[in-house]
């Protein structure tokens, strides 16, 4: 059996052959748990490796940002294109938990973007255009022809290109939503407004899937569990800015200064062993991680000391959450 490993900063540890397996976060591994609702932000309304049944060729790395293409069209870091489906009619697929796999060929870097999404994108708003690029190019990866849907990275800044605050609840259509073996995630907004979605289909709704419809939770089913359910969101349990300190500067930034970045805002793609609060359980809004530069762990550890300023610190490697504007 294959080692896992535990990726932090600049650094690879290797925790060992496990025989067991490993789910949940360890008693507070998870960075500061504080309360899923914040005042930072208001709305009306309210992972892991890939798996064996798909992998993500088509995507390349370019200079200034990863660009990614899929059999059927592509992207580039100067602009998106949208993929074909050359006439027809693509199968319902529309969320998806981006996979570490996704994140670290995507970024050319095994540690992944950390809180830099920007993706080539420059000037004001260029960390949530380059989040929908890399959600647009894993989509297509997974599904050729399925970029022409308008994927939009569920996450919250401070300031779009206008310079507006945008809730992530507000940029990712009106539903339903679907993963991509065509299992409902959500039928409208209000279903996304709980703990885990209202109405998911039972086999995801506690272990929400990457691009390839696998359990974010277990992605090769011949490794033990992982622990990585930590997801990128800026969000509160609303879906709407959880504090300008949230969202690793409206996500262009990874060096990991916690004074000029802040600590960003996650959620959970499946729920903490045992936990039945919010903090345990949210998925859009749980926990503030311990910093925004690039990191990977998949096992429990023990809670992070001052020196671990990485997005995956407590159980992650920097994924989002992504949908599409139509199903």
């Amino acid at each position: 059996m294959v080692g896992l490993m535990s990726i932090r900063a600049s650094k690879i540890i290797r925790v060992g052959t496990l025989a067991v397996a490993l789910t949940g976060c360890s008693g507070g591994a998870g960075g500061t748990e504080t309360d899923a609702s914040s005042s930072g932000g208001s709305s009306s309304g309210a992972s892991a490796s890939e798996g064996t049944a798909g992998t993500t060729t088509g995507m390349t790395t370019g200079s200034t940002g990863a660009t990614s293409g899929g059999t059927s069209g592509g992207m580039s870091s100067g602009g998106e294109t949208s993929g074909s489906s050359g006439g027809v009619e693509l199968e319902p697929f529309s969320f998806f938990v981006t996979s570490l796999k996704a994140m670290q060929e995507l970024s050319d870097d095994p540690l992944g973007f950390g809180g830099d999404l920007r993706f080539g994108e420059v000037g004001p708003g260029a960390g949530l255009r380059g989040a929908d690029k890399i959600c647009a190019a894993i989509a297509e990866s997974s599904m050729p022809g399925s970029s022409v849907k308008e994927w939009r990275a569920f996450l919250s800044v401070t300031a779009d290109a206008e310079g507006k605050q945008v809730n992530a609840i507000d940029r990712i259509g009106d539903g339903p939503w679907y993963d991509r073996l065509g299992r409902l995630v959500a039928a409208s907004k209000a279903d996304l407004l709980h703990d885990r979605p209202l109405g998911a289909d039972p086999a995801i709704v506690d272990d929400l899937p990457n691009e390839f419809g696998i359990p974010n939770k277990q992605p090769d089913p011949n490794l033990p569990p992982e622990d990585n359910h930590h997801v990128l969101t800026g969000s509160n349990d609303q879906g709407a800015l959880f504090g300008a300190n949230a969202t690793c500067l409206d996500w262009t930034s990874a060096i990991g200064d916690r004074d000029l970045e802040g600590r960003p805002r996650i959620g959970l793609s499946f729920p903490r062993q045992g936990g039945m609060d919010s903090m345990s359980r949210n998925w859009m809004s749980a926990l503030i991680e311990s910093g925004c530069a690039p990191g990977v762990t998949l096992v429990p550890t023990d809670p992070p000391g001052p020196d671990v300023v990485d997005v995956g610190s407590g159980g992650g490697y920097g994924a989002i959450y992504c949908f599409a504007l139509s199903p």
